[in-house]
């Protein structure tokens, strides 16, 4: 395309001066303005811009984010094996200190108390002083009270310590926070589908270490060790770069060009030409944005949405643990009872069904039917547990189950930050981080406490509850699937868009607002 369109001011004047077009070139000036392709004034005179979304398509996906989704994964493990101890460490203290139901659920519970109370303070820190800082912190506190959890001398101490590493790991979901805003839009749902793996290898793992620890060494080591893959994180979190989107949105413009060039070199690709749009955005992570009107009913169902996820997914968790210990008969009662190298193999079984199930419906059916498949699929596979099923059927029926609420859990992380802008995303995955954790306070004392009153009643909870969270699903106001990410609430995409490359006026208009 010819470059001689300064001398388009007059066109009388000029009339003799030629523009070439892609296809064929006009000597009039008034064929040129009737053509649609004929540039405004301001397109002329305004110099080559680009945003973050442009850069992170530009860059693509390669060695760079191979190394985040690692570094990011292993505080993803960590928080996986906190939270899967639970499921072993309380039918251990159940016998070795012979504590009651209610004891042995408020170990649980306290955690989540813990989780529920912190994570929306943690994202507030993301949303204010960055991502990394966020994430480094709570990995750091809960890396030293895991450690010291081991040390406890009795059961008070046991409960403020497991509670004080709850307040840790409640900041464990600002790592999908952080990784999503490095990825470019078409490779999003997968890689954190594919991030959501670190958790099902935390969990794997962490019943493996048990099974050779727990006969040997005991639960205090088993506490121990079950800290390394956040000490590994700890030391190696220098290396983790800021979120471009967090440093254009706080007016850190060269910051965040300096860390796109960087991606760019390592993936060896080139930075888009001109120069980048900023979207100052002073007020960031406040709670009130998250109940304006282009919010409000998203922010209400995905707080349900995040309850139920947590509520049936821990409770298929404590569950596995409680019913293997059933004494099979009649009346399905239970009893105290240590758990075995059997019941290890088991709980190892139905932990694998924590991989991801559903990577290509997350692409092709969209989140909001992926989310509601999962539901439905839980439910129907609780069922079977109603009647007194043998142990092979119950570990069959519980992995089936398992996989899909944790199917359902990976897809709400990856719809969550899709939905919120940038300046308070990191708050919005707290507060639906907290709904959860409330949930999963509730379900230790449904799964271990209800439990040994009524099988029946403890899986009516379940399965009602997940028939509704997937009816809430499906009437979420946004799909998200294609959809670019929102810098800040006042930089919105046209309604129904799916593809990542936005207007440059659009933006440009955004920023100067702004």
């Amino acid at each position: 395309m010819c470059k001689k369109y300064s001398s388009l001011v007059n066109d009388e004047a000029k009339s003799s001066q030629t523009v070439c077009w892609p296809e064929v070139c006009w000597q009039h000036p008034h064929m040129i303005k009737s053509n649609p392709l004929y540039p405004t004034r301001s397109q002329l005179s305004a110099p080559e811009t680009y945003t973050v979304d442009d850069a992170l398509e530009a860059i693509g996906f390669g060695k760079f984010q191979w190394k985040i989704s690692l570094l990011t994964g292993l505080s993803w493990i960590g928080d996986a094996m906190e939270m899967m101890i639970l499921s072993i460490l309380g039918p251990q203290l159940h016998c070795e200190w012979m504590l009651p139901g209610y004891q042995v659920a408020l170990i649980t519970s306290v955690v989540f108390v813990g989780m529920g109370i912190s994570s929306p303070v943690w994202g507030n820190v993301s949303d204010r002083y960055g991502r990394k800082v966020g994430l480094t912190i709570c990995m750091c506190w809960s890396l030293y009270y895991g450690l010291l959890s081991a040390f406890t001398p009795v059961y008070s101490w046991l409960l403020v310590l497991r509670g004080l590493v709850g307040i840790g790991i409640g900041g464990a979901p600002q790592s999908v926070t952080l990784y999503s805003e490095f990825l470019p839009v078409k490779a999003r749902g997968i890689c954190i589908m594919l991030i959501a793996a670190f958790w099902a290898i935390g969990a794997v793992f962490e019943v493996l270490l048990a099974l050779w620890i727990m006969p040997t060494l005991g639960w205090r080591w088993l506490l121990g060790l079950s800290t390394i893959p956040m000490a590994i994180f700890v030391s190696f979190c220098f290396w983790l770069p800021e979120s471009p989107r967090f440093d254009v949105l706080t007016g850190k413009r060269e910051k965040a060009v300096a860390t796109l060039t960087r991606i760019a070199k390592e993936n060896g690709k080139a930075m888009p030409p001109g120069k980048m749009i900023a979207y100052k955005q002073n007020e960031r992570g406040r709670i009130k944005d998250l109940f304006t009107p282009q919010y409000c009913s998203s922010t209400l169902l995905l707080w349900f949405i995040w309850f139920a996820n947590a509520f049936s997914y821990y409770g298929i968790v404590l569950l596995t643990t409680e019913m293997f210990q059933a004494k099979i008969e009649p009346s399905c009662r239970l009893e105290c009872k240590y758990l075995t190298s059997s019941d290890y193999k088991d709980l190892l079984w139905t932990t694998l069904s924590e991989f991801p199930v559903i990577l290509v419906a997350v692409e092709y059916i969209g989140r909001k039917k992926s989310m509601a498949l999962c539901f439905f699929m839980f439910s129907l596979f609780i069922l079977p547990l109603y009647a007194c099923i043998g142990r092979t059927a119950l570990t069959i029926f519980i992995f089936l189950a398992r996989a899909f609420i944790s199917g359902g859990y990976q897809v709400v992380f990856v719809y969550t930050p899709e939905v919120f802008p940038t300046e308070n995303r990191a708050l919005a995955m707290g507060t639906c981080s907290a709904m959860a954790k409330l949930g999963a306070l509730i379900t230790p004392f449904v799964a271990q406490v209800m439990l040994r009153t009524s099988v029946n009643l403890t899986l009516t909870m379940y399965c009602g509850c997940s028939v509704l969270a997937g009816v809430a699903s499906l009437i979420l106001p946004i799909e998200t699937l294609g959809r670019g990410l929102q810098e800040s609430r006042f930089h919105q995409e046209d309604e129904g868009q799916t593809t990542t490359n936005s207007s440059s006026n659009d933006a440009t208009h955004s920023a100067e607002q702004q």
